[in-house]
């Protein structure tokens, strides 16, 4: 009799979940996918906070102790000691203190760490955001009209998918970079200039990746949408004057956001990797912009002697990429019904 009031009681339970819930429930079990958003979430956190929680400003220089090993201290004068962020506060210690080195320009290593999640950061969520809104865009138009759009926005896809990406990149990358230098562009030009400037040369980045990284999103939105324009509750939307709009923002957006949002949030690392790449090779982010790729080519030359210039942007980088895939495959096998209990 007990067993079988503790059987109902769980079906009533499950009953009253929604889905989102029963996914969150899911997500839950999976103790590596919850570190992973933790870690992301406390990455997110030092990036808003970085002034605050570094010695000083990623560009501020001190020659004298270039390549300093890590826990090195130094002295400065007065002037200097002003410029440092725990000046007059309990970490005023830390102003003459290289808590991770220095690099070859005397700046210090941590400070340049934590401002290059900014930029790590920026990237993944934007682009995905600008990938995520277009390929849903595109999708949706092309599998909801279908026919001869469809056909024709599908072959664009596929000659697309044909280009190769990262020489295209970095081609758009030169390219934006080139304009800038000349600095002799007005009008539109000249506006996007000096957006990119002020953004330490992240805009024309933005739209270097996110020009080609919507494709494969299109695809997944279109099948999602030719998966549910015909069913049951799409034709009663017909039925009863719905526009198209309607249909579309009230009845299928909500239905092929989540699988949307999940492959996107699993080409995150990508995207963060895609940066890194584009800034070792010297077509990211403007200097003294920190990027840990950057960071990276800068001192792999002198591993052997001076190890904690490259391990430490690399340690970063890795730690928030593995993140990024902990989370991610969290939130599929979450929201992936087929998956849950295995």
């Amino acid at each position: 009799m007990v067993a079988e009031i503790g059987i109902e009681k769980e079906k009533a339970e499950v009953e009253g979940r929604s889905p989102a819930q029963d996914a969150w429930r899911e997500f839950r079990r999976n103790k590596i996918a919850v570190g992973g958003m933790v870690f992301v979430g406390i990455v997110v956190l030092i990036a808003f906070v970085a002034p605050l929680i570094t010695p000083y400003h990623y560009s501020t220089q001190n020659t004298a102790y270039a390549r300093a090993k890590p826990m090195t201290g130094y002295d400065i004068t007065v002037a200097d000691a002003e410029r440092c962020n725990w000046y007059g506060t309990p970490l005023e210690f830390g102003c003459t203190l290289y808590i991770a080195g220095s690099d070859n320009l005397g700046r210090d290593l941590f400070s340049r760490t934590i401002y290059g999640t900014q930029v790590s950061l920026a990237v993944a969520f934007v682009a995905s955001s600008v990938s995520l809104v277009i390929g849903f865009i595109y999708g949706t138009v092309s599998g909801y009209l279908g026919g001869r759009v469809d056909n024709i926005m599908m072959r664009i896809v596929d000659f697309m998918y044909g280009v190769p990406t990262l020489p295209i990149i970095i081609l758009m990358t030169f390219y934006f970079q080139s304009i800038s230098r000349r600095g002799d562009a007005t009008g539109l030009a000249g506006a996007l200039i000096d957006v990119n400037q002020s953004m330490g040369g992240l805009f024309f980045l933005f739209i270097a990746i996110g020009a080609l990284n919507w494709i494969g999103m299109a695809r997944l939105a279109r099948g999602q949408v030719l998966s549910y324009k015909q069913k049951e509750f799409i034709e009663a939307a017909h039925a009863m004057g719905a526009t198209d709009s309607q249909i579309i923002f009230k009845h299928l957006m909500p239905n092929i956001i989540g699988p949307l949002i999940i492959a996107e949030s699993l080409a995150i690392p990508g995207y963060i990797f895609l940066e890194a790449t584009l800034s070792f090779i010297g077509l990211g982010v403007n200097p003294p912009t920190p990027s840990w790729g950057a960071m990276i080519s800068a001192s792999y030359a002198g591993l052997r002697s001076n190890p904690h210039l490259v391990l430490v942007p690399g340690t970063a980088l890795t730690l928030l990429t593995l993140a990024f895939n902990f989370m991610g495959d969290g939130l599929r096998d979450a929201f992936d019904t087929r998956l849950r209990g295995r």
